[in-house]
């Protein structure tokens, strides 16, 4: 036994040399194979060309120079001086993420275009968390398509001109009608809120200007848009958990109507209803209770702040523009003229057809301004554009402000004029998107000119208006006047056939 297995080891110890060479050969191919593939598989996938730019600091990237404050009608210094260094689309890492900014306007529409194909709305959470989770800003894909559906509808060009022209002159006249006859000073920026917070409280719950309620929710909302363009800095005290806790009662109040709107029109058995956003989306769609409340808390948000900085930017830019103003009036007069020719008190969509140079300065107010300066978007699919690799789950930024302020696209951009406008055959070039575009374009983008185009109206014919001191709009990034945009107004005095409406009643 002892001699068998001495005979096995004689013979494992001779064949060993053997066997660890053939252990070598075989780690040395399966090293070189995969070597190989590796080679190969690098060839294959070139390394992705991005555009040029710069990670900045660890973690924060460079989201503290891009958000630094700047006059609304510039882009910055953090974008200029991107841009210079390198081009129109660079990249960077913005609120922790790989991010590609985009101050190209051929980009920029292409990302518009291609929602849902390959780019998708990405807000950071925390505008989810204080708008809800079902506010059309950051729904995508069919629950975004039934809510904008619901607003176009009840926001059609039919209501529009029926419903909502009306409504919108006649808060104008309520506003106007508070203001002194003469040197009488205040806040622009205050009382643009104050009407189109009013007007969008009226068409999306029935709620009256000047009750108490209505003042109450109005209070709260200041305390909730706060939160919205604050850090998110969730406790006791900061404006976020301010906000919060704004959102919850403002939800109180929209679900007190619901309930209310519900039992009426179950005791009523819906012969009697409001003609208001509540009642449309309670009798026209089929959206749970937690729907409605954010749909209608979104639309509240959007309707009303956009629309009055739009508004206080205006009233800005034509205070600096003598000529703009006095063109607009004889428009205006013209227009009054022909309505009191006709026998009629109010203004018609015919009337509004007329405005042409009107919508001129909306659109100088809109490019110059900015209200909406960016959006946020995320990359679904690898993208190849213009020769750069946008890749896959990386954010990307079109940065609207940035085309719309392009030298390149526009003469003098930094310079207010109107007159653009009338070179363009009232076509807005493909570069202008105040609104955005594509499958997410605005839904309430006309009501908006319409409010500025019927305020506009009522305020040449019936005031001049100066600054009360200097002042003018910042980006933070949201846009916000700091003083307030005081102003200084004197009543027109009737002239040139025109009657004032300042002093007739607005109920009707």
């Amino acid at each position: 036994m002892g001699a068998m297995m001495a005979s096995i080891t004689s013979e494992l110890l001779f064949f060993l040399p053997f066997i660890l060479l053939a252990l070598l050969a075989l780690y040395t191919t399966t090293v070189a194979k995969c070597h190989g593939t590796h080679q190969w598989r690098r060839q294959k996938k070139k390394r992705p060309n991005l555009p040029p730019g710069a990670r900045g600091w660890p973690l924060v990237g460079e989201t503290f120079g891009y958000l630094r404050a700047h006059p609304a009608t510039s882009v910055g210094r953090f974008m200029e001086r991107h841009v210079a260094r390198y081009g129109k689309i660079y990249r960077s890492c913005l609120f922790g993420e790989r991010t590609v900014v985009s101050a190209d306007a051929g980009l920029n529409r292409y990302i518009l275009q291609n929602e849902g194909r390959l780019f998708e709305c990405s807000y950071p959470r925390s505008i989810g968390g204080i708008l809800g989770k079902w506010s059309m800003l950051v729904l995508v894909g069919d629950a975004h398509r039934e809510m904008r559906a619901i607003s176009l509808n009840f926001l059609s060009s039919v209501r529009l001109r029926a419903v909502l022209l009306p409504e919108v002159e006649r808060h104008t006249l309520l506003v106007l009608r508070s203001w002194p006859p003469s040197d009488g000073t205040f806040s622009a920026q205050h009382e643009a809120k104050k009407f189109t917070f009013n007007l969008m409280a009226k068409n999306i719950m029935s709620m009256d200007p000047g009750e108490e309620e209505t003042e109450r929710l109005r209070l709260e909302y200041i305390t909730f848009m706060k939160g919205v363009v604050s850090a998110p800095l969730n406790f006791p005290g900061t404006a976020y958990w301010k906000a919060l806790k704004s959102r919850a009662s403002i939800l109180g109040v929209i679900e007190r109507k619901m309930e209310d709107r519900l039992e009426k029109m179950s005791r009523e058995k819906s012969s009697v209803e409001e003609d208001d956003l509540l009642g449309w989306a309670l009798k026209q769609s089929n959206l749970s209770k937690e729907q409605i409340l954010d749909l209608l808390l979104s639309l509240l948000f959007a309707g009303h702040e956009t629309s009055s900085m739009a508004l206080a930017l205006a009233i800005f830019f034509l205070e600096g523009c003598p000529k703009a103003v006095q063109e607009l009036r004889e428009e205006h007069l013209l227009i009054a003229r022909r309505q009191r020719l006709r026998g009629a008190s109010k203004l018609s969509w015919e009337d509004c057809k007329e405005m042409v140079f009107t919508q001129c300065v909306i659109n100088e107010t809109l490019r110059l301004g900015n209200v909406v300066r960016f959006l946020h978007r995320k990359v679904i699919r690898d993208v190849h554009y213009n020769g750069y690799d946008i890749p896959r789950g990386w954010k990307i930024l079109p940065v609207l402000a940035a085309v719309h302020l392009d030298s390149s696209l526009y003469e003098d951009p930094s310079r207010f004029n109107p007159w653009r406008w009338k070179l363009q055959s009232n076509n807005a070039p493909s570069s202008f998107m105040p609104y955005g575009g594509g499958p997410r374009l605005c839904a309430g983008s006309e009501l908006a000119k319409l409010e500025m185009a019927i305020f506009l109206h009522h305020l040449v014919l019936n005031f001049r208006w100066e600054l009360a001191e200097p002042d003018q709009a910042f980006v933070y990034p949201f846009v916000d006047f700091p003083k307030g945009l005081p102003i200084r107004v004197q009543r027109v005095a009737d002239d040139q056939g025109h009657r004032s409406v300042l002093t007739e009643s607005t109920r009707g």
